[in-house]
């Protein structure tokens, strides 16, 4: 198992978020993305793999170096959190069993616990996108959004999108659609939700990333003339096909 860590400007946490980490697995895997601030340093005396990109490239770039990393670790699973603190490593045994009950699933820790405390701009935005997403996919997804996951081996090793700048957040998205193409579903685990007053802004925007996020749906959607199968399911008026894959 690897934990892949996106990083860019988290200097105020990612030395505690890394410790956290290292305590679930041997193999925790640091992408610093072009950081400007002493990001790096904070890591010294940690026993981690650190990838560094000189300029920022982006999430979606960020992730797909520690995905390339671990899979030339050969990790039969992949965690991926965020640095700024807001994931919880003491969570990730939940995600891990959830994989074992679950095998060729995408686990993703929805953070439903504690919902209220997120910020209202924030939640409604996540909502939104789950509608879309589910659609595209094909089945109901809870908390598309969030980017505390585990992503099995194969699909990482067999599936590659576009990671260029402007996908950012989109590309955690479209993992999850491009995904069920290739028969792996998602499942979502319950955790809580951590939103720290005083921390700086997530990179997050709530208006402009759903909005690229909805516009990489709609085309999809284009593609598969409206897609109203996945719609249908999404909304539980046709049969889940996770139901069906189980079976």
């Amino acid at each position: 198992m690897a934990v892949v860590i996106p990083v860019y400007n988290e200097s105020a946490t990612i030395r505690d978020v890394a410790a956290a980490a290292l305590q679930q697995t041997e193999t925790v895997i640091i992408v610093d993305d072009g950081s400007s601030d002493d990001s790096q340093s904070q890591l010294e005396g940690l026993n981690v793999h650190l990838l560094r990109h000189e300029q920022n490239q982006g999430k979606a770039t960020a992730l797909q170096s520690g995905f390339d990393q671990a899979i030339k670790l050969n990790a039969e699973m992949i965690i991926t959190l965020d640095g700024d603190g807001q994931h919880n490593p003491a969570e990730i045994p939940r995600l891990i069993s959830a994989a074992q009950a679950n095998p060729n699933s995408i686990i993703i820790a929805a953070r439903l616990k504690q919902r209220h405390n997120a910020p209202k701009l924030r939640l409604f935005a996540n909502r939104f996108a789950d509608f879309w997403v589910s659609w595209a996919a094909g089945y109901p997804v809870t908390d598309s959004q969030s980017g505390f996951r585990l992503y099995p081996f194969d699909l990482l090793r067999d599936v590659r999108l576009n990671t260029s700048k402007e996908k950012g957040f989109v590309f955690e998205s479209e993992i999850v659609i491009e995904a069920a193409s290739h028969s792996f579903y998602s499942v979502s685990v319950p955790v809580e939700s951590i939103y720290h007053v005083g921390r700086r802004q997530s990179h997050y925007k709530p208006w402009t990333d759903t909005w690229r996020i909805v516009r990489m749906i709609a085309w999809r959607l284009i593609k598969r003339g409206l897609y109203l199968q996945g719609l249908f399911r999404s909304l539980g008026i046709m049969a889940d096909p996770r139901k069906q894959a189980a079976q």
